[in-house]
């Protein structure tokens, strides 16, 4: 949504959207992301959009204190997460090692990537959050966009006083802010599976938190954040959280 934005521009964020899912898909062995993990020990030529993604994974992997990891495919495969899960999951196996530190399985340069062998990249932890910043870059100074629940406001909002946004049951009027969530509940099945993966285990987190909710600077920021409070866990992230954003909602597990 934007003040005063053309229709054109709109179906042109919208068709950007499209393209990067398709870019970044781990589901297509076609796909830009998929060509990169197939090729894991060499240097691979990447676009923009993935050299950028990349260079914010190592960004959010610094800010979290490594809990932000990208570097989880394995891990997260091993669960029974590799196909869409309206397809279904497939059969866990939960032997997947914790994954090295990410810069020394991942290095990013001008147009190229390399990734440690054996090792693959899941870029969906902090993709979305990252995209809706750049979507309000290209709609316009007063807009919002919001995918899937991550999400950036930027300016005043259609009567000055900020976008209103929904935040843990209340009403938000945000200026030039992101919004993000977290949780487990919404991608899980079988026994205490889901999709999100604690990097010191290589297991699916059990840190006693549901859900995280974040208002932060930007939405790739809030995205970092609420992903690293879940998998700190139900003790420590309220006070972790604290110093670092506007507002968070934590839901227990």
């Amino acid at each position: 949504m934007a003040q005063g934005a053309q229709p054109s521009r709109l179906a042109d964020a919208a068709a950007w959207v499209g393209a990067q899912h398709i870019r970044l898909t781990r589901f297509d062995r076609g796909s830009e992301l998929s060509h990169l993990n197939a090729h894991a020990g060499g240097w691979v030529g990447v676009s923009p959009i993935l050299e950028a993604l990349l260079t914010e994974s190592l960004r959010a992997w610094s800010i979290s204190g490594g809990l932000v990891h990208v570097g989880v495919l394995n891990a997260v495969l091993a669960t029974g997460y590799t196909r869409p899960l309206r397809e279904g999951p497939t059969t866990a196996v939960l032997e997947s090692p914790p994954p090295p530190p990410l810069p020394a399985m991942l290095e990013v340069r001008p147009g190229a990537a390399r990734l440690a062998p054996g090792t693959g990249v899941d870029l969906g932890g902090i993709a979305k959050g990252w995209m809706a910043d750049r979507l309000t870059e290209q709609i316009g100074l007063n807009s919002v966009a919001n995918l899937g629940g991550d999400l950036h406001a930027r300016g005043e909002g259609l009567d000055g006083k900020g976008w209103p946004i929904g935040f843990a049951g209340r009403t938000l009027l945000l200026r030039d802010r992101g919004v993000a969530t977290s949780g487990v509940r919404g991608r899980s099945w079988g026994d205490g599976l889901h999709h999100l993966v604690d990097p010191r285990t290589g297991r699916p987190t059990d840190s006693g938190v549901a859900e995280v909710s974040v208002v932060a600077a930007t939405g790739a920021d809030a995205e970092i954040l609420a992903k690293t409070a879940l998998i700190i866990g139900r003790e420590d992230c309220e006070m972790w959280l604290a110093g670092r954003t506007d507002a968070y909602h934590v839901v227990p597990a």
